[in-house]
């Protein structure tokens, strides 16, 4: 397994990247159970789990967070997924709130830098496991949350080891980033799927007072016009600029405590080239893994006839060697 990122021979493009998984691996293919919490603020979370979890030391646990608008059924979780239990790890996936076609209870959903909610549910596993080691790794949106959540929580955080891929760690560089150019497709898809979600909550004579005129398509032209209109006040964010400034990860980098990898492309489509964090703006505990290509959530390498899923060699590897690390670690 080479480190170093190499683009699939037909697909070096960005876009190209971005788009071939999704088309490649268009049905999911691991079926999974749900289990339902229910959160202290009268909602409810769920994971979906591939196989029953077992208190075991020899068998850790890695929790996947996708990113905005995705679900058990992404291709790249599916992907993870099948990597990880092929080493014979656990793996737990946590629906954000209203993902995967359920809507919540409440009139908030989630957001970028919504950590409150994995950190939650990573204490409800750690009672029901007690012995079985934690890592996690988070996509786009899922990536941030997990970044701001190790940062936040230093020595304290209760994962062994972190990755976060294409994660949008600068808010307002990518709301920039988005919205221009071709990328503004990727919005026009994004903000329709969250539009679609938003109707089906609004099903609920309680909640639909709660949420903005969903008639107005102007709140639906991009990003920034959404979180302002959404996002921010249904979170407790002041408006947009506060919501940026406070759920991206990259000013926090620098706190975390645990090993983590970052692994981004210098032509990710949805994420400016400045919110890419250099070597000194994270901690020491931090690895960055910064290819000039791969998309977003892409890295496809080998050829467009034989494509290879480089992530999925390059994440397990990394927890394997971490999870390694800390087992080794406790028996000292």
């Amino acid at each position: 397994m080479s480190k170093k990122f190499v683009p699939a021979t037909g697909l070096g493009n960005c876009h190209l990247q971005t788009l071939f998984p999704r088309l490649h691996r268009s049905t999911p293919w691991i079926t999974t159970r749900v289990r339902w919490f229910e959160t202290d603020d009268g909602d409810r979370l769920a994971i979906h789990m591939p196989k029953p979890l077992f208190d075991s030391e020899r068998h850790p646990l890695v929790l996947l967070l996708h990113g905005l608008e995705g679900s058990v059924s992404s291709p790249y979780i599916q992907g993870m997924m099948q990597q990880l239990l092929d080493l014979k790890l656990q793996v737990a996936v946590m629906h954000f709130r209203g993902c995967g076609d359920v809507p919540n209870r409440l009139p908030r959903a989630y957001h970028s830098g919504d950590s409150d909610d994995p950190r939650w549910l990573t204490a409800k596993l750690r009672a029901l496991y007690p012995n079985t080691p934690i890592a996690a790794v988070g996509y786009s949106l899922g990536g941030n949350v997990l970044l701001k959540w190790l940062a936040e929580d230093g020595d304290q955080c209760p994962l062994a080891a972190g990755v976060a891929v294409s994660a949008p760690m600068d808010l307002h560089a990518c709301s920039r980033r988005i919205n221009s150019g071709f990328s503004r497709v990727y919005q026009r898809h994004l903000l329709q799927s969250l539009r679609r979600s938003l109707e089906r909550k609004s099903e609920d004579p309680g909640i639909r007072a709660a949420l903005p005129d969903l008639t107005n398509r102007e709140l639906f032209a991009d990003f920034r016009r959404f979180d302002n209109a959404f996002t921010a006040p249904l979170h407790g964010f002041r408006d947009v600029d506060d919501y940026y400034t406070r759920a991206s990860s990259k000013p926090l980098l620098q706190k975390i405590r645990r090993p983590t990898l970052i692994i981004h492309a210098e032509d990710d489509p949805f994420i400016c080239s400045s919110a890419v964090p250099r070597q000194e703006e994270v901690s020491e505990c931090v690895e960055l893994a910064i290819s000039r290509q791969g998309g977003h959530v892409g890295f496809i390498s080998g050829s467009l006839w034989k494509p290879h899923y480089w992530l999925e060699e390059r994440i397990p590897a990394y927890l394997m060697k971490q999870l390694q690390n800390t087992e080794n670690k406790d028996m000292k």
